[in-house]
């Protein structure tokens, strides 16, 4: 079945669902561009995870407030899931992150997240032997290919901190795997919203308690204004709008459609990282861009 469905009706009504899952693609492919912008003032990963959680926690906390409406209170058994749901799918998986983006392009960072899908059938082979086609096997080969070929022209841009950078985000995209591998059963009992809201709450207490245990309070005074701007602008616009807008996007299209629609991410990311970062276009970039969406389509279009 085509992303729309047949009929002007009926393609007229998917509009708003494609546009919401290509801005909230978008959006999140953002972020990379702040944070590198925000390291060119001599900030540190932790100040500057710390910063967007800061601001991003009042808006998970009325997310979650909001989603539980009229539900039942959460078990102690339903609270030990979230934390560790928060500490591996947005606490840990965004400090490798913003980790990795001090040593690798933005436009490598967001081909190698790309990698999620893959990562999530990797695990359910390795974790549950689920089985796995041979033309999954090959969507996943010619994914990791352009990631390598990505990677091959970086390292001449970078030298020996772009495998330290690709080895960090790569361990990025691989908790938030595991975050999207076990919360299954959870988002059937709490609600994906709900779920997000107070997930994404404990990822950023975590934050704000690792900058207070790492960093003194008084050296946010030394930190230029520019980096709060960008953090604000990081919360908001590239981090809880996009959770919206995907969410709103898969109840109108469905999951399918929106993960390829989302396919904008990568390109717009290495977009931005050429016109506002200065970040090198070169043949490499764009034979792996290909690689990594031609797998990934491929593997969407098998589920």
């Amino acid at each position: 079945m085509s992303v729309l469905s047949s009929g002007p009706v009926a393609r007229e009504r998917q509009w708003p669902g494609l546009l919401l899952a290509a801005g909230g693609a978008t959006a999140f492919s953002g972020k990379a561009i702040i944070v590198k912008l925000a390291y060119r003032y001599g900030v540190d990963a932790v100040t500057v995870i710390m910063l967007r959680m800061l601001f991003a926690l009042p808006l998970f906390l009325l997310l979650a407030a909001w989603a539980g409406r009229g539900r039942p209170a959460l078990t102690r058994r339903d609270w030990r899931a979230v934390v560790l749901l928060g500490f591996s799918g947005y606490y840990l998986a965004s400090y490798l992150d913003f980790l990795g983006l001090q040593y690798v392009s933005a436009s490598l960072e967001r081909l190698v997240l790309y990698l999620n899908p893959t990562l999530v059938l990797l695990l359910g082979w390795l974790l549950f032997g689920r089985r796995t086609s041979r033309r999954q096997w090959i969507a996943m080969g010619v994914s990791y290919a352009g990631v390598l070929v990505a990677f091959g022209q970086e390292a001449q841009f970078a030298g020996t901190q772009a495998g330290l950078g690709l080895l960090l985000v790569l361990g990025s995209a691989l908790s938030y795997a595991l975050y999207l591998t076990y919360s299954g059963e959870e988002v059937r009992r709490l609600g994906a919203l709900r779920l997000t809201g107070l997930a994404t709450s404990v990822a950023c207490v975590l934050c704000i308690a690792q900058y207070l245990l790492l960093r003194p309070v008084a050296a946010l005074a030394d930190v230029a204004p520019a980096v709060w701007w960008l953090s604000l602008l990081n919360a908001t616009a590239c981090t809880f709008a996009p959770v919206l807008m995907v969410m709103l996007a898969i109840e109108r299209i469905g999951p399918s459609a929106t993960a390829q629609t989302g396919m904008v991410g990568p390109m717009s990311t290495i977009a931005m990282g050429v016109l506002i970062l200065g970040e090198p276009f070169t043949p490499g970039v764009v034979l792996g861009t290909v690689l990594v969406l031609a797998g990934v389509a491929l593997l969407n279009r098998r589920r």
